[in-house]
């Protein structure tokens, strides 16, 4: 019983100058999710795998909802128009990503692939790369990818690495690339060519298939005034009191592209074992972020599912900022992420990888795993999923940038993404917040049994949560 109460958090290394070189980030699930029913078979799998294929059907409508084939379990959405490109065995054929644009493009279990870039003197440059393996392979803990930067002349700007965790669980992962412009630094500050070099973090421990990969590239502009160049010192890092508004529902996205907008509330949806759920939070200039996410209990079963659930929030550039995972025995489990501090500029000079994550306003992404092992012990689902949103802080304007980033709005909070992002019914929501013990924020019982009934109705079939 004592395992379930414990949680394993990786903190983020540095990610200014080199930038992360791999944390071993925790995740969750077994191999071969999502058991499809077919034929004339009428077990309760499949009768929970066909409601779940209409519900999917509905929800593919709503925002954030991405379209599955029926009876199979929903996979990772990829943006609409990415440009398919090849990655290239060698620097000197590395096809030029641009900044502002999505592309996909595959990695093969051994080799590295590369990509270009052509960046000026006076932005820095960030690629993400989502990695995304099938649902059947094999994955250890280990397993994942490593992402660096580099110069024409082989020297590394960045490198960062992202795996699946002790879970063993097949899921989106994803990992930053970055060259940034500092004062006193010599290596990778000139105009020119630059390179992206893609690789799995251990080819032999990796499944033998291609992995499908979504690529970004974001330019940041230097402020036309030079302002802090040191991190705040001080700030609030308490946990606030955690909301207690009655649970809206809002279905989770099935990739970045198609996170679905969400304010301050608390959201709820189902999630299946092997599934991740996108969500997306507008964060102003001086706005701290604070979530949770909970799981109802199964109500069947026995066991233990390591890592089971997983929480990460990546910023606006999809650098992952924080995450942390919670086993799961069959009863209400929660996660939470630690407490971060307000958006600033000048937090890219902290040496905490991550307050230096907190860089810029702009959409914040929560991703949300449940591990595909849960299956084995208690069954395919779909599990109640709460996810407890709170933004603290005063909204402040940040720098003027002296050009225009690429795109010209992610580091921006507009009335538009305010708007898409919906308030929850909150019942604190106008009181002062109050702070607690820095341990992490407090779990609603009320909530956790709640989604022990809605982890029941959804069995049902629909209709009935």
């Amino acid at each position: 019983m004592g395992r379930w109460c414990t949680a394993w958090r990786v903190a983020g290394s540095g990610r200014t100058g080199s930038g992360r070189t791999g944390s071993g980030r925790t995740a969750s699930g077994r191999t071969g999710a999502g058991r499809a029913g077919s034929g004339p078979d009428r077990s309760p799998t499949s009768v929970r795998w066909a409601v779940g294929a209409v519900v999917l059907a509905v929800t593919a409508a709503l925002p954030g909802g991405a379209a599955v084939a029926a009876g199979a379990p929903p996979g990772y959405a990829f943006a609409e128009g990415a440009r398919r490109i090849e990655g290239a065995s060698g620097a000197s054929d590395a096809v030029r990503l641009e900044p502002g644009a999505t592309y996909r493009s595959s990695l093969p279990r051994a080799g590295t692939r590369y990509y270009r870039l052509e960046l000026d003197a006076a932005s820095d440059a960030y690629v993400s790369v989502t990695a995304v393996p099938g649902a059947d392979g094999e994955v250890t803990a280990v397993d994942g990818i490593r992402v660096s930067v580099q110069d024409a002349d082989g020297g590394s700007c960045s490198s960062d690495s992202a795996t699946f965790g002790a879970a063993h669980s097949p899921r989106p992962v994803t990992a930053r690339g970055l060259r940034e412009i500092a004062s006193g630094e010599t290596r990778c500050q000139d105009p020119g060519t630059y390179y992206v070099a893609v690789e799995r973090s251990r080819p032999q421990d990796s499944p033998p298939g291609a992995w499908d990969l979504e690529l970004t590239a974001v330019t940041e502009p230097r402020p036309e005034r030079t302002g802090a160049t040191t991190a705040p010192e001080a700030w609030d890092s308490a946990s606030p009191q955690p909301l207690t508004g009655e649970p809206q529902r809002r279905p989770g996205g099935g990739g970045f592209a198609h996170a679905t907008p969400v304010g301050q509330g608390v959201w709820r949806d189902d999630i299946r074992p092997g599934q991740t759920l996108f969500y997306k939070v507008p964060v102003d200039w001086g706005r701290q972020l604070y979530a949770t996410a909970e799981l109802g209990g199964s109500g069947a079963g026995s066991g233990y599912a390591t890592s089971a659930l997983h929480l990460a929030l990546h910023n606006p550039v999809r650098g992952e900022v924080d995450d942390t995972a919670r086993g799961y025995t069959g009863r209400p489990a929660s996660v939470g992420l630690a407490p971060l501090p307000p958006v600033s500029y000048a937090n890219r000079y902290a040496t905490d990888g991550q307050a230096g994550a907190m860089r810029f306003a702009g959409s914040y992404y929560l991703v949300v795993h449940l591990a595909a092992q849960v299956a084995d012990d208690f069954g395919e689902g779909p599990f109640g999923l709460a996810l407890r949103v709170r933004l603290g802080g005063t909204a402040q304007s940040g720098p003027e940038y002296a050009g225009e980033p690429e795109p010209k709005d992610v580091f921006e909070v507009s009335a538009q993404d305010r708007a898409a992002a919906p308030v929850g019914d909150d019942a604190d929501g106008d009181l002062a917040m109050k702070a607690v013990a820095v341990g992490g924020i407090g779990t609603g019982s009320l909530l956790l049994l709640g989604l022990g009934v809605w982890t029941a109705a959804a069995r049902r079939g629909p209709g009935r949560a």
